[in-house]
């Protein structure tokens, strides 16, 4: 052995222990969390003295608890966790029983409650109820997500939305972080628009940051109007160009008074450039309307940039008789509280608004997503 390959094998142990000790962090928490969700669910439905505590059964449990990262969100969190994935009964089961250490460190209490976890039967009724036609193997789920891919995917209510999204974290090795950007940048609804879903889904993963250890604006502004045709992919400019396309639509849609002004304004500051999407003025207002189309959720930095462009026109653009601009951020989704802190002390005039795409159809998007839950099902066939 010499220098090289001790540092390559110290490297390969490394990283080989490395990755198996956070599956197994992994593996744990989830069962952890849905554990206590399962357990959260029973004693609400079933419990003696359920109706002693009501809506505070949360809150009360974070206080008696009294430990860190059980929290009411949380608790909330595993409740929901359990209550859109019961198919995880059978390898949560699994992995209790495989570890007597696991199992001899349980009270009795945990280790009955553990025996009566839901049979198949019952997940297969409840997935039926929930008429998810479509569902990710479980093991595949539990054993290549982690607790808080599942949490963060657990929260879209549309079973076929939903499974895209396990299906394609999984393929892409996303990290929960690259997750959260593409449900903000409406991959799926992005997806359904592509002519090219396999091209879409190949520049995705090669972009992807992968795993490793107010009163004149309807809210929301609904684009469904602009009839998207088919082509490659969707961005940002792609939404631009169709509100150009269809701006009497887009001009009906968000009220009466706006008249169009300019496209990809260029503002100049200092020596620097910048272009605001499109600009309006809005003749029963007298004011200029500043409009920013963002194809991700709501971000802190979005406001501060909407800030700016305001300032320039109050000071550079507008005229003696006319009002303060106003800025519209439309963006795919928002959190109330963050826009609620980021726009705090800025420009009263600056609100942000949510849109929404009409999909075309869902076939197409049933029929890929059939195709890969076959792929993952081979795989666990091969793999066993």
């Amino acid at each position: 052995m010499n220098f090289d390959s001790l540092v390559h094998t110290i490297h390969s142990v490394q990283d080989a222990l490395q990755e198996q000790a956070a599956h197994a962090v992994n593996i744990a928490l989830t069962t952890r969390n849905w554990l206590i969700g399962y357990n959260i669910v029973e004693f609400e439905q079933h419990g003696e003295d359920r109706a002693a505590y009501g809506e505070q059964l949360l809150k009360t449990l974070e206080t008696k608890l009294n430990r860190k990262g059980l929290t009411e969100r949380r608790f909330r969190e595993f409740r929901r966790l359990y209550l859109t994935y019961p198919q995880l009964a059978a390898p949560v089961l699994a992995f209790v029983a495989s570890d007597t250490e696991i199992r001899r460190s349980l009270t009795a209490e945990s280790n009955d409650s553990i025996r009566r976890l839901p049979t198949a039967e019952f997940v297969e009724d409840s997935l039926s109820i929930r008429k998810q036609a479509i569902a990710v193997p479980a093991e595949r789920l539990f054993t290549r997500l982690s607790s808080t891919h599942l949490i963060a995917i657990s929260a879209i209510e549309d079973p076929l939305k939903r499974a895209f999204y396990e299906i394609e974290a999984i393929n892409g090795c996303w990290s929960v972080k690259e997750l959260d950007r593409q449900i903000g940048s409406s991959y799926y609804e992005r997806s359904g628009l592509s002519k090219n879903k396999a091209a879409l889904s190949a520049m995705v993963k090669q972009e992807a940051v992968k795993l490793t250890p107010v009163d004149i604006l309807h809210e929301p502004v609904t684009l469904e109007f602009l009839g998207f045709k088919s082509k490659e992919t969707w961005t940002e400019s792609d939404l631009e160009e169709a509100i150009i396309n269809h701006m009497q639509e887009f001009l009906l849609e968000m009220g009466n008074g706006f008249c169009f002004e300019a496209r990809q304004k260029r503002i100049l500051i200092d020596s620097d450039y910048f272009k605001a999407d499109l600009i309006f003025y809005h003749r029963i207002l007298k004011c200029h309307v500043i409009v920013d189309i963002k194809i991700d959720r709501f971000r802190h930095e979005y406001a501060s940039q909407m800030n700016t462009y305001l300032n320039y026109y109050r000071y550079e653009v507008m005229q003696p008789d006319d009002n303060p601009p106003v800025g519209l951020l439309l963006c795919t989704g928002k959190g109330d509280t963050l826009v609620k802190y980021a726009t705090a002390g800025l420009d009263q005039n600056l609100f942000v608004q949510k849109y929404m795409i009409n999909l075309p159809s869902v076939e197409d998007l049933t029929s890929y997503i059939e195709k890969e839950t076959e792929k993952e099902i081979g795989r666990l066939s091969s793999a066993k």
